[in-house]
């Protein structure tokens, strides 16, 4: 298991916790309150932590389904990316989607979610033409769905 440098910038803030053991991603909680008007409403919401992924590694922050399919509050740019070089700290973009109910954070909710995933860097190799798939260029609802 990697292990991850972190700095509390926020001593009163618990660390992320998987919520259960063999979960995917851990809770990140905000260190703010914030009202997320409806029909749109966005916050950058501070989290408290300051993290050194390793070389090869970056962080994904993702929405709460919890959030997203009871109050339609997602992370806006969803999957948010922490890049192994980041040292600052770790910041939420949440969007509230609801039509017409505000949305409350309060200091401490769990707001969004963090998966550390190995990463390669890739090279760019330029061709003259691609190989031939069975998918081609069909893109956005090209299989009828």
């Amino acid at each position: 298991m990697p292990q991850i440098e972190v700095v509390r910038l926020d001593p009163d803030l618990a660390l992320p916790t998987y919520a259960r053991p063999g979960d995917g991603a851990l809770d990140l909680v905000s260190r703010v309150d914030a009202t997320l008007s409806p029909g749109g409403g966005r916050a950058l919401l501070a989290t408290g932590l300051s993290i050194a992924l390793p070389d090869g590694w970056a962080g994904l922050v993702l929405s709460r389904s919890g959030l997203a399919a009871k109050h339609g509050v997602c992370v806006l740019n969803s999957p948010g990316l922490v890049d192994s070089g980041y040292r600052g700290e770790i910041m939420v973009p949440l969007v509230n989607l609801d039509s017409s109910m505000p949305f409350e954070v309060r200091r401490g909710d769990r707001i969004a979610q963090f998966m550390a995933v190995p990463v390669e860097s890739v090279t760019w190799v330029e061709v003259e033409k691609l190989g031939v798939t069975d998918r081609g260029d069909g893109g956005f609802g090209h299989t009828g769905v």
